[in-house]
């Protein structure tokens, strides 16, 4: 496969997996949630490497889902003391986190390779070069398949909790009462976001990350009817916006994150403005048609 074909693979794997948690994202009210969390986990990763010495360490991804949760756990803490708005939680916990983490790094890992423009920006351009072999045959990049278990691991999620899901996620109240524990099932959503952060951190950043979890699951929202018509809808449209994001970046020379999230922009804008001349159209008939009735 050619390098272009990789990267672009990396990047539909990537996309998926973070497209699946960011359907509840999008439909809890909490998109800015995964920013918080994409953000704030770098504190867990880079606290976790202290403790191995390892990036490659399955413990970064321990460490990243702890303050996750943490993150979650202290924005809605001091949510509850109804002295602050949510948004105002989330905007004093995640920089109080991130900023740690930086600190840490240009103090005491600024020979390692974890500097925070590749965090922020990541550089799914060099995947390719990171191979991943077994019993010395070389299998693809190592970031394809590391992504392609937290994809598995998301899916099977939603897969098996599906119902419970989309019961805490429209009637909380009424998953209380049928006794599924709208906590635990918040939790393990937040700790599927912090894991797929970390998992894709090294390939596109954390800025991608957001907009991967955020842009296909708001355009499906708009053209769907149902959890399940959604959560298909955001997975073509995470790929497409990969496929033709790779593309167009090798055409103009320009660094493919970058292109990718411009793509994934655009396509949630178009989609946008056809719901609304979609509506006005509507409108419009019914209209018609109701003075055609009344004549």
């Amino acid at each position: 496969m050619s390098m272009m074909g990789e990267i672009m693979l990396v990047a539909i794997v990537v996309s998926i997996a973070c497209c699946l948690p960011g359907v509840f994202l999008v439909l809890r009210g909490m998109t800015m949630m995964s920013d918080a969390i994409t953000h704030s986990v770098l504190l867990g990763i880079v606290l976790s490497f202290f403790v191995t010495q390892d990036l490659s360490s399955p413990l970064l991804f321990l460490g990243a889902g702890i303050i996750g949760i943490l993150t979650v756990w202290l924005t809605e803490a001091l949510q509850q003391t109804q002295l602050m708005k949510k948004d105002a939680a989330i905007g004093l916990v995640y920089p109080l986190f991130f900023s740690i983490a930086i600190i840490l790094i240009t103090r005491y890992a600024g020979s390692v390779h974890l500097d925070v423009d590749s965090v922020m920006m990541g550089e799914i351009g060099f995947t390719p070069f990171t191979r991943f072999s077994l019993f010395g045959m070389d299998l693809g990049p190592q970031a394809l398949w590391i992504n392609l278990v937290i994809l598995v691991l998301n899916g099977s999620l939603i897969y098996l909790f599906f119902k419970e899901l989309q019961v805490s996620t429209f009637h909380p109240a009424y998953a209380a009462a049928l006794g599924f524990s709208p906590a635990i099932l918040h939790y393990g959503l937040m700790t599927s976001v912090s894991i797929t952060a970390v998992g894709a951190y090294d390939s596109v950043g954390s800025i991608l990350v957001v907009g991967f979890m955020v842009g296909p699951a708001l355009t499906a929202y708009l053209y769907s009817k149902n959890l399940k018509q959604m959560i298909g809808i955001a997975m073509i449209v995470a790929t497409f916006n990969s496929i033709v994001g790779v593309y167009l970046a090798f055409q103009f020379d320009v660094a493919i994150a970058g292109m990718i999230a411009v793509v994934t922009g655009i396509t949630v804008f178009l989609a946008f403005i056809g719901t609304l001349i979609g509506r006005r159209t509507n409108k419009k008939n019914s209209r018609n048609d109701y003075m055609l009735e009344t004549k």
